[in-house]
């Protein structure tokens, strides 16, 4: 149903992931909890949620590009057009390029909370179809 991301400012992060990263806004609503923000990728039943936290030093931890996958994954069919398309939005982005590894092509995204999102685009022989 849902994969959560803590944000420090929910409507900074609503801009970074509709309108720089392409995702839909689904939910927002102001609850008695707090605000309840989704966005989804269009066409996914999947929402992620932005959940306030406030912030906390050195959160979250530091990674080392390319090895410790973060919190959210999204799939391309054609990651080095759409690395073109998200860098010029202002993206953020571990590396220059995207790499070829062995299973396809990555590249990881930062969010203005340091979440790290992963994008990956899969082999041909990654997804099974030959």
């Amino acid at each position: 149903m849902y994969v959560t991301l803590y944000v420090t400012d929910q409507d900074r992060a609503l801009r970074f992931y509709t309108e720089q990263l392409g995702l839909e806004k689904r939910v927002d609503y102001p609850g008695p909890d707090g605000r309840f923000l989704t966005v989804g990728v269009p066409g996914s039943s999947l929402e992620i949620m932005l959940w306030p936290r406030a912030a906390v030093p050195g959160q979250p931890a530091e990674a080392q590009p390319g090895i410790t996958p973060g919190p959210l994954f999204l799939e391309s069919d054609d990651l080095r057009k759409d690395f073109e398309v998200l860098r010029d939005r202002g993206v953020t982005f571990d590396q220059p390029e995207p790499e070829d590894y062995p299973f396809g092509v990555r590249i990881e995204a930062v969010d203005p909370d340091g979440n790290r999102i992963a994008l990956r685009q899969r082999s041909r022989a990654g997804r099974g179809d030959g």
